[in-house]
């Protein structure tokens, strides 16, 4: 069989939607589950393991060993299954302001601390806030930027890894939500790579130095080839990670033979 990205990515959605619709949690599906809301929370500070994690999505439970955990870590991972398996269900809709805030809301709505801090949940943030040396949107300027920004990217009816990186990084510059901009915005990037037949990949956690370096020289020098070699990378490590348990070895090296010929 001759095999490309959008075959790729067909199967894998493939196989998303046969263990989503069983309850299958010992495939794809549970795999990118655990390791993206392990990674994506842990990026933004999380003190849950891999392993708490992993608990918590396939039993929801926790076993501590003795140790402290937060509530708003645990309500995280929780709302990031959510919010993952609501991105599974709206892979193919046309990005929107609506769909966007439909993530943050699955993603925070059942963290406390966020709502007795008085922060806007599944809505632009009210309060200004400060990231890096990024001078990210106030909160007036977000509606017109993000409508702006959308309406950009929606011109195109088909987008390649660049544009979904580029919109990543415009994105993660505005930062339009208090909280959880960087979870919602790799959601997205992980939508939109399924909508647009790209491979899709998780940012990891033991290299997020190198993707904030690049993220960094993208919104503030306009060069975007690092953060695309970055996803380059983790789109490769996704595929190593996730191809045994979508295909038999035979047709895993009939794809190595299908791609080493479009090289």
């Amino acid at each position: 069989m001759n095999y490309d990205n959008k075959k790729l990515v067909d199967d894998l959605i493939k196989r998303f939607k046969i263990e989503y619709d069983k309850n299958d949690r010992s495939g794809v599906y549970g795999f990118t589950q655990r390791k993206m809301a392990y990674n994506s929370n842990k990026i933004e500070g999380s003190t849950l393991t891999e392993k708490q994690t992993s608990s918590l999505f396939e039993t929801g439970t926790l076993s501590s060993d003795g140790e402290l955990l937060r509530s708003k870590d645990i309500e995280e991972a929780t709302g990031h299954f959510i919010m993952f398996n609501n991105m599974l269900k709206t892979y193919d809709e046309e990005l929107s302001e609506s769909l966007i805030k439909l993530y943050h809301f699955d993603l925070k709505s059942g963290v406390f601390e966020d709502k007795a801090n008085g922060y806007a949940i599944g809505d632009y943030k009210k309060r200004a806030n400060i990231v890096s040396d990024i001078n990210v949107a106030l909160p007036s300027e977000v509606p017109e930027r993000m409508k702006d920004l959308i309406e950009k990217y929606n011109s195109k009816e088909m987008h390649s890894l660049s544009d979904i990186v580029k919109f990543h990084a415009e994105y993660e510059k505005i930062h339009p939500f208090q909280d959880g901009n960087g979870r919602t915005g790799r959601i997205i990037m992980f939508k939109e790579c399924l909508k647009n037949g790209v491979y899709p990949f998780i940012v990891e956690d033991n290299i997020k130095g190198e993707y904030y370096h690049a993220l960094n020289n993208a919104q503030n020098n306009d060069d975007f080839g690092a953060l695309i070699d970055f996803c380059e990378k983790e789109q490769k490590s996704y595929f190593d990670n996730v191809k045994n348990l979508i295909y038999s070895q035979e047709e895993i090296d009939d794809i190595m033979v299908s791609l080493s010929k479009k090289r």
